[in-house]
């Protein structure tokens, strides 16, 4: 089967909705810095939810570099991933959570992850969202599709 843009939402929706970990995409003296990150995504898949400690280096990339790219896939480490796996690239620009959304979102990170309750509610911890503004997915080794959510009936 061949993905085209009208069959990426529900691709997107149920890979983002199973899987638990995310390798986080930012920038530290120009050069790429990738982080294994636990995240959540919205509903409506335009926001995607992470936690990370004020001290860390990539809250310093992000905060100089807002832009980002969130990497999930559902691959097995085995040579049939080849065919098999799927892998969604979300990119854009991220920021903290407002301190208007902080409740209702970190119980979305929570109910996904509760054994983070600690982590996430501790006051050194930063609730950060990136705010997407396009999905690529890659399927069947070499399939790549372009979701742009911007432009995408909410």
């Amino acid at each position: 089967m061949t993905t085209t843009p009208e069959s990426l939402r529900p691709m997107v929706q149920t890979l983002l909705n199973s899987q638990i970990q995310a390798v986080l995409a930012t920038q530290h003296q120009q050069q790429p810095y990738t982080s294994l990150m636990a995240f959540a995504v919205t509903p409506d898949l335009r926001q995607i939810v992470f936690a990370t400690a004020r001290a860390t280096q990539k809250y310093a990339n992000l905060m100089a570099n807002p832009r980002a790219s969130l990497l999930i896939d559902n691959r097995c480490n085995t040579s049939a991933d080849y065919r098999n796996a799927v892998a969604i690239s979300a990119q854009g620009a991220t920021r903290e959570v407002s301190e208007a959304k902080r409740a209702e979102w970190l119980q979305l990170y929570l109910n996904k992850h509760p054994h983070l309750r600690d982590f996430a509610s501790d006051a050194a911890c930063a609730l950060m969202q990136l705010d997407v503004d396009c999905y690529y997915a890659v399927s069947q080794f070499q399939n790549v599709v372009e979701w742009r959510v911007s432009s995408a009936a909410a």
